[in-house]
């Protein structure tokens, strides 16, 4: 049995993909301390990475060959400068030479040691990477193949992919309707049953300051969206939207007075007293969405939730909590509790992964995550909160993963604030029904989406091969 923490589904990095940047720059990572294990490390001299079938296809647009380079001079995604980051590894490039887990010194030929294979698939998973060390004399030294499975989460060659298989956890949630049976044999609320599990692996304490912790990272890249103008990198010319928005709504249009604001808990304090009128807050919720997934598509630190791809989607709507509902911190770690155990239900019983699942994967199990959240931060039952989940992910159902020019751009970034709204949507509609009367439960909505995910078309798993990258005219070089 996959144990898997929140922790595990919210997980602190750098855009703009975590299957596409996270998972190989982690993969990477694994390698290098394999390296040290077997006692070859110092005698590296050259390292080889071999990219395939959707990191080949969209690999480029997504910064796979930036995070492997990152990750193989000993950078870290969840610590390293974001700023002048795409310099640092153009600078490795021109000088042909990196140091290897930040250490020592070793040759890097971009063209030979970072090769695309667009047209080989390996049979596990769409998203693979392999990697050979090489000494000085050409002699292999190591290889080993990772599968980045959607999430930031890797597994290797012929590994399990149990994560915390030796752990053993006082409530095993394997579907939807093992939460519900503990929630009610325990007469307890999903976040309670969650946070139960969690012991498993840190204190109460510890859980509440890692979660507040993630949750600070989010507002932060909401705030730096937020208040960042300019064209987007890759070539699409996409123009930053979310600071245009926030100026207007803050102070209308032509508003040009000096801000009544100077950080992020000032800014928050003016938007939460802003409005209260429906159009200007579903407004704010999709700028909180654009702000995060424009920062994601810069290369910018933001938080899987449970992906890069969907990462506004559960901000937004934390952001909606916070600013427009009777909230509390309480309030945001029951949310990121039950957000998290759902997203591990997806996980478990169907993919995370749009090379896998489509955007249903990504923005469409964001979005039930979400709304489960919200609901039982608004005061709902276990039984709502896995209604509104299911409601969610209804209707995105077979949504496709269809990136213009391979960029997380067009259409990702409008799709997180579509996934926000339809999340606080569905969590209204749980809020006032019955879930002992719902037709569809969550674990059938999970199931049919792995069903649909095996009947989609390759062409619409993140490939660029077809949807919208395909009808869309660009011209972007490196595609």
């Amino acid at each position: 049995m996959e144990s898997i923490s929140t922790f595990d589904i919210f997980k602190i990095g750098v855009g703009p993909s975590s299957s596409h940047t996270m998972g190989p720059w982690r993969a990477a990572q694994r390698f290098l301390r394999s390296c040290r294990e077997r006692g070859v490390f110092d005698r590296v001299a050259r390292v080889r990475t071999d990219l395939y079938g959707s990191l080949a296809k969209t690999g480029h647009g997504h910064g796979t060959d930036i995070a492997v380079i990152l990750a193989l001079a000993g950078e870290d995604p969840e610590t390293c400068a974001t700023e002048g980051l795409t310099q640092r590894v153009e600078a490795v490039k021109s000088a042909q030479w990196l140091r290897l887990g930040g250490t020592r010194g070793i040759g890097f030929v971009y063209e030979g040691d970072v090769v695309f294979h667009r047209d080989v698939t390996l049979p596990f998973h769409p998203n693979g990477v392999k990697f050979t060390a090489f000494d000085e004399g050409g002699r292999g030294l190591l290889d080993e193949t990772y599968y980045s499975v959607g999430g930031g989460f890797v597994v290797q060659e012929n590994e399990s992919g149990d994560a915390h298989a030796e752990v053993t956890l006082r409530h095993p949630i394997e579907k939807a309707a093992d939460l519900a049976q503990h929630c009610q044999n325990e007469h307890k609320s999903i976040p309670q049953v969650v946070l139960e599990n969690e012991l498993a692996w840190r204190t109460e304490e510890q859980v509440r300051a890692g979660l507040l912790r993630i949750w600070r990272v989010m507002q932060e890249c909401v705030y730096r969206g937020c208040h960042t103008e300019g064209i987007l990198p890759g070539g699409l010319n996409v123009v930053r939207r979310a600071a245009t928005i926030n100026r207007k709504l803050l102070y209308g249009v032509g508003f040009s007075g000096h801000r009544e604001y100077d950080d992020l808990d000032g800014w928050m304090d003016v938007v939460r007293h802003s409005t209260r009128e429906f159009q200007q807050i579903l407004k704010w919720v999709s700028t909180f969405a654009l702000a995060v997934n424009e920062e994601n598509a810069a290369f910018g630190r933001v938080v899987t939730a449970p992906t890069n791809g969907a990462a506004g989607v559960i901000p937004a709507v934390m952001m909606y909590y916070w600013c427009f509902c009777r909230s509390s911190e309480q309030g945001i770690v029951d949310f990121m509790l039950t957000a998290g155990i759902v997203g591990a239900l997806f996980k478990k019983g169907a993919t995370i992964s749009a090379a896998m699942g489509g955007c249903q994967a990504e923005i469409g199990v964001s979005s039930a995550m979400a709304a489960a959240g919200l609901t039982q931060c608004l005061g709902g039952t276990p039984g709502q909160a896995a209604m509104a989940a299911e409601i969610a992910m209804e209707h995105h159902l077979g949504m496709t993963c269809d990136p213009v020019g391979g960029l997380v751009q067009i259409p990702c970034i409008e799709r997180n604030t579509m996934g926000a709204i339809k999340a606080i949507t569905a969590a209204n509609i749980a809020l006032e029904g019955d879930p002992t009367k719902a037709r569809v439960s969550l674990d059938d909505v999970i199931k049919t989406m792995w069903q649909t995910a095996l009947d989609m078309q390759s062409k619409y798993k993140e490939t660029a091969e077809g949807g919208l990258a395909v009808n869309v005219s660009v011209n972007v070089p490196e595609c």
